[in-house]
């Protein structure tokens, strides 16, 4: 399956939720995610399953002062 993670393409096997992708990736903290231009609730990750073309945008929050 083809999406486009943080503007670029990336081929993906085998994943089919967000959690998934995270666990992939070996991301995980406070991270806010976007599907298609829409946030994804955090209690959604391991249900929401991902298509192919999905554009989606992963984001790290840092907290600072």
């Amino acid at each position: 399956m083809h999406i486009q993670l943080n503007g670029n393409p990336l081929s993906i096997d085998n994943i089919l939720t967000i959690q998934d992708l995270l666990d992939d990736l070996n991301l995980s903290g406070r991270l806010a995610v976007e599907v298609n231009h829409q946030i994804v609730p955090r209690s959604l990750f391991q249900s929401h399953i991902l298509n192919s073309g999905d554009i989606i945008e992963i984001v790290h929050a840092i907290g600072g002062g």
